[in-house]
C-alpha cells in the first residue's frame, strides 16, 4: 500500500502512517453495516407491488388496483396500514437510536454493531414467517431496532479508524453497501415474483437474514477503534491499536491529539446536555439539517415505492420490477463515483452539483407525469414517454447516491468531537429515521392528494438544502477527525460559536497532555 504521512491541509498537522491493509480490511467488514438497511429499503417496495403479498395482508389495495380502472392512478395504492408496513421500521429505528448511542459509547463500536445485528436477524425470521398483519410489523419494528444500532455504530466506526485522506472514500462504503443492498433486494423481488404458488414474498423478507449474519460474524473478528479503546480507559492498547492501523510506530503526534479530545470528552458528564451548549452549534445544526435534507429531497419515494411508483404510471408487473433493478444498478455505480471523488473534489462540490440535477430532474418528471395524468390521474404513457420518465429517475437517483446519499451520513459523522460524538450521532441517525418514517407513511397519500406537484415539493426544498449547503457548510476534505473544530473556527459564520481552546493545538489543550 501507499506509504508517506496524512496531512491536515487545514491545519498543518502531520501524522505519520500509511494506508494499510489492515484499515482497508477492517472498514470493508465494517460497512457491511449498511447491507442490513439497504435491503430493508429495497425489498418492501416490491413486496407491496407484489398481488400475492397485497392479497394476504393488503385485499382492499389489491382490489382497488384490479378492480376499479377509474381510480385515480394517484390514488390506487393510498393505504395507511400498507404504508405502516414500510414506515414503521424507522419509527423503531429512531428510538433505538437513542439506546444504541449509550451502548456505542460504554461499550465500543463493534459491540453495538453486533446488537444491531442479532435483532435484525430475529426481525428476519419473523417477517418471513408472518401470518398476520400484526406479526409483520412486529417484525419490522425489530427489524427497525437492528437498523438504529447499525446506523449509530457503523458511520463512527469507519471515520474514526480511517486515515484522514481517505475517510471520505472508506466512510462512503457504507453508502455503498446501502445501494448493494438495495440493488440486491430489488434482483431478489424481480426473481421471487415470478414464483407462481405466491410464496415469493417470503423468500423476499426472510433472506435479510443474510445480510444480518454477515454482520454478526464480522463483528466478532473487527478491532475497536482507538478513540473508542481510549475513551473506554486504555490508553496502552488504543496506542497499540493505532499503530496497527496506520502501519508505523510514530504515532506520537496523532496519539496525542486522541488523548487531548479525550480529556475533553472526559470532563463531559452529559453530552445530550453539553451538545446544546453554544460551542458545539455548528455540529448540532448540521447533525440536524443534513439528515433531514436527504429525506425531503424524495430519494426514498424511489427507494421505497420504486415498483409501486412505476406501476401507478403505468408500468406492467414485471415492467415495474425491473425498472426497480435499473434504478438501483445506477445507485451503486454512482455511489462509486462518490468513493472516488468525495476526497479529491471535496464534499461542497459534490453537495452543490447533485442538488442542481436533482432540482433539474424532479421539475422535468412533474411536468411528465402532468402533461400525461393531469389532475385527475386519468391517462397513460407512451413507450417512449415512459422511456424518458425512467432516465430522468436514473439522473435524479445518480445526483443522490454522488451528493446527499453518501454524504448525509459521512459528514455529520466526522464533524463531532469526542466528547459529543455519540450524541451527534444518535441525533443525525434519529433525524434521519423520523423523517425516513414520515416519508414511508405518507407519500402514497401525499402522491394521491398532490398528484404531479408532490415532486415539485421535493424539488422545492432541494433548493432551500443547496443554498444552506453553498453558505453553511464548510469544506471538511481531509481534515483529522479530531482536527474539525479549526474548520468551524474559520467560518465565517460558525466561528463565533467555537472557543479558542476548543482547537486542538490550541494552548489550553496543549497543557492536557503536556
Amino acid at each position: 500500500m501507499a506509504g508517506g504521512a496524512f496531512v491536515g491541509p487545514s491545519t498543518g498537522v502531520i501524522y505519520e502512517g500509511r494506508v494499510t491493509t489492515f484499515v482497508i480490511t477492517t472498514c470493508l467488514v465494517a460497512a457491511m453495516g449498511g447491507l442490513i438497511f439497504g435491503y430493508d429499503i429495497g425489498i418492501s417496495g416490491g413486496v407491496t407491488s407484489m398481488d400475492s403479498f397485497l392479497k394476504k395482508f393488503f385485499p382492499s389495495v389489491y382490489h382497488k388496483e384490479n378492480e376499479d380502472h377509474q381510480e385515480s392512478m394517484y390514488c390506487k395504492f393510498d393505504s395507511h396500514w400498507l404504508q405502516l408496513f414500510t414506515s414503521s421500521l424507522y419509527l423503531s429505528a429512531l428510538v433505538a437510536s437513542f439506546f444504541s448511542s449509550t451502548v456505542t459509547r460504554l461499550f465500543g463500536r463493534k459491540i453495538s454493531m453486533l446488537s444491531g445485528g442479532l435483532v435484525f436477524l430475529v426481525g428476519a425470521f419473523l417477517n418471513g414467517a408472518a401470518a398476520n398483519v400484526a406479526m409483520l410489523i412486529l417484525g419490522r419494528l425489530l427489524l427497525g431496532v437492528g437498523i438504529g444500532f447499525a446506523n449509530q455504530s457503523v458511520p463512527i466506526y469507519l471515520s474514526e479508524m480511517a486515515p484522514a485522506k481517505i475517510r471520505g472514500a472508506l466512510n462512503i462504503g457504507f453508502q455503498m453497501a446501502i445501494t448493494i443492498g438495495i440493488l440486491a433486494a430489488n434482483l431478489i423481488n424481480y426473481g421471487t415474483s415470478k414464483i407462481k404458488e405466491g410464496y415469493g414474498w417470503r423468500i423476499s423478507l426472510a433472506l435479510a437474514a443474510v445480510p444480518a449474519i454477515m454482520m454478526i460474524v464480522g463483528s466478532f473478528f473487527l478491532p475497536d477503534t482507538p478513540n473508542s479503546i481510549l475513551e473506554r480507559g486504555h490508553p496502552e492498547k488504543a496506542k497499540k491499536m493505532l499503530q496497527r492501523i496506520r502501519g508505523t510506530n510514530n504515532v506520537e503526534v496523532e496519539f496525542q491529539d486522541l488523548a487531548a479530545a479525550n480529556e475533553l470528552a472526559k470532563r463531559v458528564e452529559h453530552p445530550w446536555k453539553n451538545i446544546l451548549q453554544p460551542r458545539y452549534r455548528p455540529q448540532l445544526v448540521i447533525c440536524i439539517l443534513i439528515p433531514f435534507f436527504q429525506q425531503i429531497t424524495g430519494i426514498n419515494v424511489i427507494n421505497f415505492y420504486a415498483p409501486v411508483l412505476f406501476k401507478t404510471l403505468g408500468f406492467g408487473d414485471d415492467a415495474s420490477l425491473m425498472s426497480a433493478v435499473i434504478t438501483g444498478i445506477v445507485n451503486v455505480v454512482c455511489t462509486a463515483v462518490s468513493i472516488y471523488s468525495a476526497d479529491r473534489f471535496g464534499r461542497r462540490i459534490l453537495f452543490l452539483e447533485g442538488g442542481i440535477q436533482m432540482i433539474i430532474c424532479q421539475i422535468l418528471v412533474a411536468v411528465m407525469i402532468g402533461i400525461n395524468f393531469g389532475t385527475n390521474g386519468v391517462g397513460n404513457m407512451s413507450g417512449s414517454t415512459a422511456a424518458f420518465v425512467l432516465f430522468l429517475i436514473c439522473a435524479y437517483v445518480a445526483a443522490f447516491a454522488w451528493s446527499w446519499g453518501p454524504l448525509g451520513w459521512l459528514v455529520p459523522s466526522e464533524i463531532c468531537p469526542l466528547e459529543i460524538r455519540s450524541a451527534g450521532q444518535a441525533i443525525n441517525v434519529s433525524v434521519n429515521m423520523f423523517f425516513t418514517f414520515l416519508i414511508g407513511q405518507f407519500f402514497l397519500t401525499m402522491l394521491c392528494h398532490l398528484k404531479f406537484g408532490l415532486f415539485l415539493f421535493f424539488a422545492g426544498f432541494v433548493v432551500i438544502m443547496t443554498i444552506f449547503i453553498y453558505f453553511f457548510l464548510p469544506e471538511t476534505k481531509n481534515v483529522p477527525i479530531e482536527e474539525m473544530n479549526t474548520v468551524w473556527k474559520a467560518h465565517w459564520f460558525w466561528g463565533k460559536y467555537i472557543p479558542d481552546d476548543a482547537v486542538i493545538g490550541g494552548q489550553n489543550l496543549k497543557e492536557l497532555t503536556a
